[in-house]
């Protein structure tokens, strides 16, 4: 019988402490959390200082039998959950089960926790135990007491003056907040238009590269100084005439400049980098970075290839910077080593300076050498981790920075700029991405040139731009944004956002966030009258508090009485005070076609459209265009309604766009619109069809048949254009679950094939 029982969150990192610890230590996964707040009103208890009422989680209730019937057998139980507040949470749920069951005493209970999973770290952690943390615990008390408090207090209130079924959250509803606000930054926006002169040049009779004009008649050019074409053909023309062919080189100038390698990653950052070089999610980059973290097999051993992956810390243990130091001085040469290691400093306040960055546990283990023990996920963000780490202890790198000034004639100046890289240093290995980055002038590569020179001017181009309105927020913009502005913290952006768009607040577009009708309607609602509650800066205080409680330095209860007893206040007095159709409806100045009473724009169950404030007395109402603008129904061309011969029109129902009669409700007649093939797979049981997606009466995503109702062939999950290997079914369907990831599986529920694959489709183990 096995002496020790350790507690860990995750069968995965189970197997890699057991190859640790030996016979005399059994390990067991709790699955993450054991114990959550009732769901329902009352869990949380304002009049008895927030007393909190839990119950086991259901799923879990089987792992937490086993924990209890191993700890009757042993002597002592090692807590060795994640070294955060929610693993701190976990054992301390974890330890209140196993004191009501009676079962702690004459037992040794012990608080184990590492930062990275190597046999060094946990024997180090085993042989050093300490006390639960107390502080911690009671912070991530707070924080669940008070999303529930939000939760189960507005959301009833959005069911009652907007639709049923909507929720709200703490953090959420700020981050919803900042896409709603940039979209009406864009929809606001007016473009300008501008006018910028090019020349194309060539030097020593072969070398061509281009400049832009920066002065013009002696004056510099600012951004609207050329504003229509009419202008910039008459400077066209002026130039090309004083030019007379050739440019004049006035002015070079050259000048050294140093870039420096970026920090090693926290997590802000590797979900930042993920999505911008190798088109990660949030939710997949935490999801893999877990898998390296808990330990993959290498060959002769498991073990957790990164640190923990949930810190915002870019502090380096001394002993990993000089192994850093020996592979650079080794592979890259000692030139590219500096002299003193390279450190850097935290920019969160509350960052754990006991924390490490991500970083590779064994750095030796480059990614081409275990390339074949790893998913193509797993490879791809442990080179990213892998790389960057190594870069971050390497010598700037040295660029020669070039800027000409060439005249053309008198006053008339093109500028052409550009750079060499002297001395790549850590820029060899990794160069850190940029968000919405375009082409950079200073890439280009010049001729050798000096004062006097001459260059052929082959062509001037004048370009027509318009100012562009700020950009939709990506993933990696959006998290670095609610970084800076301090709103949740790292380890829970991934959640922040499939929650917005779990709840249909944010759809991605182009691979970015845009607010749905609903979620523009929720926005405006909270931020009108529950202000405090979404204002970036008092989110970002409250979470400032709750790394004060975690630290010792306040008392969660009090904290939980300044957020609960004006908050509760508010609900009250909006319950009353607003009334549904202020919420759902927007005035406008413009009277009804029919009745001649004034419209709105309001929200249905479909979204926004216009209609009649005088409904149900009059039922005129009209489609509002995806720029917000109004628009008439769109007329169905060349033909009219088979049973009364008036219009028809594309009709927006419960299922979707259809054919109606533009003189319904007097003439009903209704037909299906052909839709195009979104997923381009034929369908697998009429051969006919194809399937595409559509929207079930709750929201939920499925797939089925364009023949529906002749054929009603349907599936939850994506199809993808490949037999089954197994049972030869034409499709396979992409499935992704916590659990299990990423997965193609035969829609044939008796068939059974499943085999890990990429978000695209592809097997990831062929």
């Amino acid at each position: 019988m096995s002496k020790n029982l350790v507690i860990v969150e995750s069968p995965a990192k189970s197997k890699t402490l057991k190859k640790y610890l030996g016979k005399d230590f059994e390990i067991l996964a709790s699955y993450g959390h054991v114990r959550d707040l009732l769901p329902k009103e009352g869990a949380v208890d304002p009049d008895n200082d927030f007393a909190m009422k839990y119950q086991i989680i259901e799923k879990n209730a089987r792992h937490t039998d086993a924990i209890i019937k191993a700890l009757k057998k042993a002597d002592a139980l090692y807590l060795a959950t994640d070294p955060d507040r929610e693993g701190e949470a976990i054992s301390w749920h974890l330890l209140e089960i196993l004191k009501k069951k009676k079962l702690l005493k004459d037992k040794q209970v012990y608080r184990i926790a590492f930062n990275e999973i190597t046999k060094k770290a946990v024997n180090e952690a085993v042989a050093n135990p300490r006390e639960l943390s107390t502080d911690m615990v009671n912070a991530q008390q707070a924080r669940r007491a008070l999303d529930y408090l939000v939760g189960f207090n507005l959301s009833p209130l959005l069911w009652k003056k907007i639709r049923r079924g909507l929720s709200a959250g703490r953090v959420q509803s700020p981050a919803l907040r900042m896409i709603a606000e940039r979209e009406d930054e864009i929809e606001r926006f007016e473009r300008r238009e501008y006018w910028t002169m090019e020349s194309d040049l060539k030097a020593n009779k072969k070398d061509l590269f281009s400049a832009k004009l920066t002065h013009y008649k002696g004056e510099k050019l600012e951004q609207f100084s050329i504003t229509d074409e009419k202008t910039a053909t008459r400077a066209q023309k002026a130039i090309d005439k004083a030019a007379a062919g050739r440019l004049t080189v006035e002015k070079v100038e050259k000048r050294q400049r140093r870039r420096n390698p970026a920090a090693p990653f926290t997590t802000s950052t590797l979900q930042q980098e993920a999505s911008r070089k190798i088109g990660f999610t949030a939710q997949r980059t935490m999801r893999t970075a877990q898998q390296l973290y808990e330990g993959i097999d290498v060959g002769d051993e498991a073990i957790g290839l990164i640190s923990y992956m949930r810190t915002d810390s870019v502090n380096l243990a001394a002993e990993a910077v000089e192994q850093l130091r020996e592979l650079i001085t080794e592979r890259y040469g000692k030139e590219n080593l500096p002299k003193e290691p390279k450190t850097y400093r935290t920019k969160s306040k509350n960052a754990q300076e006991a924390h490490e960055a991500i970083r590779p546990t064994v750095i030796t283990l480059d990614p081409e050498s275990i390339k074949d023990k790893l998913s193509p996920d797993q490879y791809k963000l442990y080179s990213l981790i892998w790389k960057r780490t190594v870069a971050c202890q390497m010598v700037h790198a040295t660029i020669n920075m070039v800027g000409i000034d060439l005249a053309a004639g008198k006053g008339n100046i093109f500028r052409a700029t550009g750079s060499t890289i002297v001395k790549p240093g850590f820029m060899a290995v990794y160069q850190e991405g940029l968000d919405d980055s375009k082409e950079n002038d200073d890439d280009k590569l010049l001729p050798p040139l000096k004062e006097g020179d001459e260059v052929e001017l082959l062509a001037i181009r004048p370009e027509q731009h318009f100012t562009e309105p700020p950009p939709r927020y990506t993933e990696a913009s959006l998290v670095k944004t609610l970084e800076e502005h301090g709103i949740g913290r790292p380890s829970t952006y991934a959640s922040i956002i499939s929650t917005l768009q779990a709840r249909d607040y944010v759809e991605l577009d182009k691979k970015r966030f845009k607010p749905t009708d609903v979620g523009r309607v929720v926005n405006k609602f909270l931020t009108e009258h529950f202000t405090q509650y979404v204002d970036y800066n008092f989110t970002a205080n409250l979470e400032d508090e709750l790394d004060a409680i975690s630290r010792g330095e306040k008392e969660w209860i009090p904290l939980m009485r300044d957020f609960w007893t004006p908050f509760k206040a508010l609900v009250v007095d909006k319950e009353v005070s607003v009334q549904r159709k202020d919420v759902t409806q927007e005035a406008m100045d413009e009277k009804c076609p029919k009745c001649e009473k004034p419209l709105s724009i309001r929200l249905g169950r479909r979204g926004r459209f216009i209609g009649c404030t005088a409904f149900p007395e009059c039922d005129y109402t009209r489609n509002l265009g995806e720029d917000g603008e109004s628009t008439e129904p769109e007329k169905v061309e060349g033909r009219s309604c088979p049973e009364c011969e008036s219009d028809l029109i594309i009709r927006h129902g419960r299922y979707g766009k259809f054919i109606g009669c533009s003189n319904y409700p007097k003439c009903k007649h209704i037909e299906p619109i052909e839709q195009p093939a979104d997923t381009e797979v034929e369908c697998p049981e009429c051969k006919q069809g194809t399937i595409l997606q559509r929207k079930s009466r709750y929201g939920k995503i499925f797939f089925s048949c364009s023949r529906y109702p002749d054929c009603s062939y349907a599936i939850w999950n994506r199809p993808v254009a490949r037999p089954c290997p197994d049972c030869g079914w034409p499709i396979l369907s992409l499935k992704t679950t916590k659990r299990r990831g990423t997965e193609l599986v035969c829609p044939q529920k008796e068939c059974g094939y499943a085999a890990a694959a990429d978000e695209e489709g592809n097997p990831t183990n062929e």
